[in-house]
């Protein structure tokens, strides 16, 4: 087969056209909120249509409210196939396909193809959520949160009609990892069911006192049935304390009920997504080799049902594999692999080898195959173009929207595509990143710069779209927006990521700063004088280090931001959850390496805070307590530096809700107009 690569540049200009004309369009913070947010296509059995879900913004109820849409694979009209108050999501299609299974109110609803008669399949006090069908239609599993010492529906009901009349909410526990993200563990547990696709009991296929999948680690859908409905895979960590364990080990059971076999024992990182070969014989999963490193490369894996040997296919392919995907001949296996920024489409036999690239100049994700093995449909966006749904051939020909529901919103928007750049940072490495030029651009102007820096650490800046940090609305407000990805960041190898383990503020600092020198030295249209930074979680830790660091002799910052950002490190690790995460990154605790927790820690270096800072952040945030932006904030103030708290009661690690999301936006943003304008 002749391999065919494509860019889109031209279809996304060719798209988006209405947003580039030079006139008084804004792109402000209540258009943001007016985007409709696309995503999770899912391809009909017969190829003929694709269901995916909408959410969109209420924003007097302050929250996003979803509806699953379907329309033709071809094009055309698409037909809304729930409505009301009550968000409807994850679409997923009987075999036949004459049923949708979806999740609305916490339990699992069907509806037929069309949108009639729908149905309530699980009726189960503590909710359900993740329909997968079995292939012969007769099962649907899913998975609930249940009290692990119950084996019954009526000891969970009573369970929780308990909890509900209980004055007393306090929180019991004897194990870490009793709190996660924005949610406390210490009571239920995640399990994998399996219910009549016409309803009936559930049965419980894990029980015991441990989550299926793993929480912490699990994808979106990590169980999959095997292709005679008798057999499921899922995920469990079987090691005794999960907070410093990665090790998701992939897990086979009878759908009849019965004992569970662990298949990847002998590897102690992670495994996810598992999903059978339509010939019954392997099964395709993810793996991570490195015990208790969440950012390890991502393998692609095969496991022989017969042997028990399990095999990578990629062998000396260095990106992370993300959306495992069988041609319906068994014969080809898809995949998408972030790579600078993009996510680009590829292609591999399945028994392993050469992959070939067939999409490029994407960012594709949910990636989806017609059952003719003709067509690939998947959700892709860029920093100036919201998610719609995608279609291309299978060998890169043909690419084109499916849906164009923002294409009214995006005629009233003005916004900047995103120019590519590189420059050299620490140890003569290469760094990559994105630039933004300000709405109406005029180069007789100066501008003021806002450098944005990611979280993760182990994530990147892509040229996809956000909710969170849109550099649009940056860019609209008249300020140069600079994305960097240094050492740490996904996309350029893994030794590229590891470089910044145990070294949170060495070379990752100097590619940072190379980079904001060399915008400068390219851009004569930037004021050096008027620079701000701005980050959030790892970005976070970064804007404090830079308070006590802001010596650089070629600029300095004038105003910084810091949402959720790590600022004691000793801390930290005693109340985030996922200890795997810190002990990895500063190689042991603070009491088996104090140096290294004291050596990249911010709040050692108070002495030297002089940068006016906002300060953000979430109480619900679990991973970094918003007691560490407290901390950095009362530093500032008995430091007597300018500086402003913002804490939300009701938002984690990020700020989701569309009012909270408003008035960050506009604190942000007075911010730094205050100082930089």
């Amino acid at each position: 087969m002749k391999r065919f690569v494509i860019s889109i540049s031209v279809l996304l200009i060719a798209f988006a056209s209405i947003v580039v004309a030079q006139d008084t369009r804004r792109f402000t913070i209540e258009e943001l909120l007016k985007v409709r947010r696309v995503g999770d296509p899912q391809v009909a059995p017969d190829g003929k249509s694709v269901a995916f879900a909408i959410g969109d913004v209420n924003f007097d109820a302050n929250r996003t409210v979803t509806h699953i849409y379907l329309m033709p694979i071809g094009g055309g009209n698409m037909k809304q196939l729930t409505s009301g108050d009550s968000s409807a999501n994850g679409p997923r299609w009987s075999p036949d396909g004459k049923k949708i299974a979806y999740v609305t109110g916490g339990q699992i609803w069907v509806m037929d193809h069309d949108g009639d008669d729908k149905e309530q399949v699980t009726k189960i006090s503590t909710g359900a959520s993740g329909p997968v069908w079995s292939p012969d239609g007769k099962w649907i599993a899913f998975t609930s949160e249940v009290y692990p010492e119950c084996t019954n529906e009526v000891c969970n009901r009573q369970k929780e009609e308990q909890a509900g009349k209980s004055k007393v909410k306090a929180h019991v526990t004897d194990r870490l990892l009793y709190r996660h993200w924005v949610e406390w563990r210490d009571v239920k547990r995640t399990h994998v069911f399996i219910i009549g696709s016409k309803g009936g009991e559930a049965r419980d296929l894990t029980p015991g006192d441990f989550d299926a999948p793993p929480y912490a680690v699990a994808g979106d859908i990590d169980y999959s049935f095997s292709p005679d409905s008798k057999e499921l895979a899922y995920l469990r960590n079987p090691d005794k304390v999960e907070a410093i364990s990665t090790n998701s080990d992939l897990y086979i059971v009878p759908t009849a009920g019965g004992a569970s076999k662990n298949i990847t024992v002998r590897n102690r990182g992670y495994e996810d997504s598992p999903i059978y070969t339509r010939d019954g014989k392997y099964i395709l999963y993810r793996s991570q080799a490195a015990a208790g490193f969440e950012a390890d490369r991502w393998r692609m894996m095969s496991y022989n049902r017969a042997t028990g040997a399990s095999s990578e296919l990629l062998r000396g392919f260095d990106l992370n594999v993300e959306d495992i995907v069988l041609s319906p001949d068994g014969k080809s296996i898809y995949f998408i692999a972030g790579e600078r920024g993009l996510h680009p489409v590829y292609r591999v036999d399945s028994t392993g080898g050469a992959p070939q690239r067939v999409l490029n100049n994407v960012f594709a994700t949910n990636l989806q195959i017609t059952p003719d093995g003709r067509t690939l449909v998947f959700a892709h966006s860029s920093l100036a173009a919201p998610p719609e749904i995608y279609r291309v051939d299978q060998d890169g020909s043909g690419l084109g929207p499916l849906t164009r529901v923002n294409v009214e919103i995006m005629s009233r928007a003005a916004l900047e595509e995103a120019e590519e750049m590189e420059w050299t940072g620490a140890l003569g490495k290469k760094i990559h990143g994105f630039l933004l030029k300000p709405t109406n651009f005029d180069p007789n102007r100066k501008y003021p710069l806002a450098v944005l820096i990611h979280g993760g650490p182990q994530s990147a800046w892509n040229n996809s779209w956000s909710y969170r940090w849109n550099p649009q609305i940056f860019t609209d407000a008249g300020y140069v927006v600079f994305m960097p990805n240094p050492r740490g960041s996904l996309g350029y190898g893994q030794q590229f990521v590891n470089e910044i383990s145990a070294d949170w503020g060495g070379k990752v600092f100097i590619d940072l700063k190379n980079g904001i020198a060399e915008v400068l030295r390219r851009n004569s249209y930037i004021d050096k004088n008027r620079i701000g930074g701005a980050g959030a979680s790892y970005g976070g830790y970064m804007v404090d280090w830079i308070l006590g660091h802001n010596n650089d002799p070629r600029f300095k910052f004038k105003a910084l931001v810091s949402h959720a950002g790590v600022y004691n490190l000793t801390s930290m690790y005693g109340a985030t959850e996922e200890l795997w995460f810190v002990e990895w990154e500063f190689k042991g605790t603070p009491w088996t390496n104090p140096a290294m927790y004291q050596r990249w820690s911010p709040h050692m270096y108070v002495q030297n805070f002089n940068t006016p800072t906002l300060v953000t952040a979430g109480e619900l945030d679990y991973r970094v307590p918003y007691t560490e932006s407290l901390q950095l904030f009362t530093a500032l103030q008995r430091k007597g530096v300018e500086s402003k708290l913002l804490v939300f009661p009701d938002e984690g690690h990020w700020i989701l809700k569309p009012q909270n999301s408003e008035l960050w936006y506009r604190t942000v943003l007075q911010w730094f107009d205050k100082h930089l304008k």
